[in-house]
């Protein structure tokens, strides 16, 4: 039976994913989203802290016999900062992320946006072959700095792999690191954005690694010469496609390959992983309230919110 997420994780990662606060010289602040309590330390290296922690949950029947039951949470969410300003844009975050997260606080997406050589979490890679590559093979290589931003966002800025060999394809590689616990998982959605060219015709082939059977599953194919997304839905075995480190992998190849006078070209404008969790379905704030402490130095500036939040469940568990 899958595990429910407790909703603190839920609520902590929503936050820790969507906040973007921007300081007055234009550069980002470094926000910590994290469980309580805040420790004023963090403010060495932090412009404001993000904490949440479960106030009280209650079960309520939603018909007769008891079997359906709708389990609410209060949560609270404060906000800490050193700095006033900084604090009023944390709290405007948070009722941004809310409002547009109500009906789906469950559901995170992870894309390349910011990604680099030197991040340590979602890699992209390409490389030319007759076969499909497993993700640990020596034939990938890793996007450049340069690369990597073609592929941020879903914008006509689009990374190219072109390859001229003979009966090879085009291939590219994305690793997505989940953050959630691979049990809690219920549904995962992998997005590709782009076309390939070949001789034989256009089209892209996706397809995801299956660690349990060392192969690449799932197929789902394109055959437009211009930008097309295309798909692939996970809802069952949904643990032999997130490896022991917490990575997803897609690939993505010309559905034909080069005939050596003409090469394959892939083309990719974004790629994506959307991974929705068994656990709460619905994130609202009740209120919020300042709670400053001027009776220490400097000044700690804190905002406290108070959250609602459900999950439907039955004896089988919850959906």
């Amino acid at each position: 039976m899958s595990e429910v997420e407790n909703p603190v994780d839920t609520v902590v990662r929503l936050l820790s994913n969507n906040m973007w606060v921007v300081k007055e010289d234009g550069s980002l602040a470094s926000i910590l989203v994290s469980k309580e309590w805040y420790d004023r330390e963090l403010f060495k290296n932090y412009d404001g802290q993000m904490t949440v922690g479960l106030a009280e949950s209650r079960d309520t029947k939603i018909e007769m016999s008891g079997r359906l039951r709708r389990r609410v949470g209060s949560l609270r969410a404060n906000v800490w900062s050193q700095d006033m300003l900084t604090r009023q844009k944390m709290v405007e975050e948070v009722n941004r992320i809310v409002r547009q997260n109500r009906n789906k606080p469950n559901e995170t997406l992870y894309y390349f946006a910011g990604v680099g050589q030197a991040t340590g979490t979602h890699k992209a890679y390409n490389a030319g072959s007759a076969t499909e590559l497993p993700p640990n093979h020596v034939g990938w290589t890793e996007l450049t700095n340069t690369e990597y931003e073609k592929i941020w966002y879903s914008d006509d800025q689009r990374h190219s792999k072109s390859h001229n060999v003979n009966g090879e394809y085009a291939l590219m590689l994305f690793r997505f690191k989940i953050d959630s616990r691979e049990k809690a998982v219920k549904k995962i959605v992998l997005a590709f954005e782009g076309y390939g060219t070949a001789p034989a015709g256009n089209g892209v082939t996706i397809k995801v690694w299956n660690h349990v059977a060392q192969a690449w599953q799932n197929a789902q194919s394109g055959t437009g010469g211009a930008d097309e997304t295309i798909t692939i839905t996970l809802t069952s075995s949904i643990t032999d496609f997130i490896d022991d480190n917490g990575y997803v992998w897609l690939l993505a190849r010309t559905t034909n390959p080069s005939d050596d006078a003409t090469p394959a070209v892939l083309y990719c404008d974004y790629a994506c992983c959307t991974v929705t969790v068994n656990g709460i379905t619905y994130l609202d704030i009740v209120s919020y309230r300042d709670a400053d402490r001027v009776d220490v130095k400097p000044f700690i500036f804190r905002t406290e919110f108070t959250l609602k939040s459900w999950s439907f469940e039955d004896v089988g568990g919850v959906f």
